[in-house]
């Protein structure tokens, strides 16, 4: 499963009811901040995530809408949090920004007192990778270099089958494990258990796909193709596609259009222009792609492969 909760949703500007880019995603163990528009600490702190263990970020791209926020955030996590190192990914074109802000400015003329990491990430690069996960950037077309989206994916499994097991007498311990990574069981009577024996069909794990902005889609639909969730941006109505594909930005009705294409299951538009309401843009998207939803500020969104569910979180209270 992938929690994401939706720290801004406006596009290049905030409104009175929309915040810029940020995002949250956790997964286990992990807990990523993917981009960091201006404003994104304080909607942590409302959205009661708290700055603990946040010192993984990744960066779309290097305009100010999604980068502005990182030189406070920094600063707040260098004095006030119990961190000694953050690690920041981008592109080297949103990276050479990312340095001018915080080593030509907040940091200038002095040391930063935690790590500051910046690294370089080229499309297919994958990021971090576990038994059980791996985050993998790639390439998306936008204005100027170096733009990136980025596939969250669960890898397939075989479920243990705890009944079964009992039924042929496999303790439980170490022997369990062992045939949990595919490895055969003696037991004390000399029967040996294989892991076929104890282990069910193979389980596609869930697939989430984050871009943030984009100008064509063409060269996506393999890369979400049947996505448990895609989270994309729709900065325009199909009514202006001139002037989204002049700026290098999506309308609701091709961001949908990919997602059935591409077999989604569900469609997630962020970065809404104020422009349009929120009606117009869910309307728009509907009537090519039913299973739309069109992100609010603090929304939060359990991905799985059962299906996405909007969970409603009282604001302020802080979590671990």
């Amino acid at each position: 499963m992938f929690e994401v909760t939706f720290l801004g949703t406006s596009s290049s500007a905030p409104t009175t009811t929309r915040g810029l880019a940020g995002h949250i995603i956790l997964h286990r163990h992990y807990r990523f901040l993917l981009d960091c528009g201006e404003g994104t600490q304080r909607q942590i702190l409302r959205s009661g995530l708290g700055f603990k263990r946040l010192d993984t970020v990744l960066l779309t791209h290097g305009h100010l809408d999604h980068i502005l926020g990182l030189g406070g955030l920094v600063s707040t996590l260098a004095r006030w949090e119990n961190l000694d190192h953050i690690d920041i990914y981008g592109s080297r074109a949103t990276l050479t920004r990312v340095y001018d802000l915080l080593f030509k400015v907040v940091f200038a003329g002095h040391r930063p007192p935690i790590d500051v990491e910046l690294h370089a990430v080229e499309p297919g690069t994958v990021i971090c990778a576990d038994d059980k996960f791996s985050l993998t950037a790639f390439e998306v077309s936008h204005r100027g270099p170096g733009n990136l989206g980025y596939l969250f994916a669960e890898k397939p499994h075989r479920p243990f089958l705890a009944e079964r097991a009992g039924e042929l007498g496999v303790p439980f311990g170490p022997e369990r494990a062992r045939l949990v990574r595919g490895e055969a069981v003696a037991l004390a009577d000399g029967r040996v258990v294989q892991p076929d024996d104890v282990l069910g069909e193979t389980l596609h794990g869930t697939k989430y796909v984050h871009i943030g902005d984009v100008g064509r889609t063409d060269n996506l639909i393999n890369i979400v193709r049947g996505a448990d969730a895609l989270v994309m941006e729709s900065t325009y109505l199909e009514e202006e596609a001139e002037m989204a594909a002049d700026f290098g930005h999506m309308t609701a009705t091709r961001a949908a259009q990919l997602a059935r294409d591409a077999g989604v299951k569900h469609l997630i538009l962020t970065h809404l222009s104020r422009r349009y309401s929120e009606r117009e843009v869910r309307q728009e998207a509907r009537a090519v792609f039913a299973n739309t939803h069109v992100a609010r500020d603090l929304d939060n969104y359990q991905i799985t492969r059962e299906g996405v569910v909007r969970v409603k979180k009282e604001e302020g209270i802080v979590r671990g």
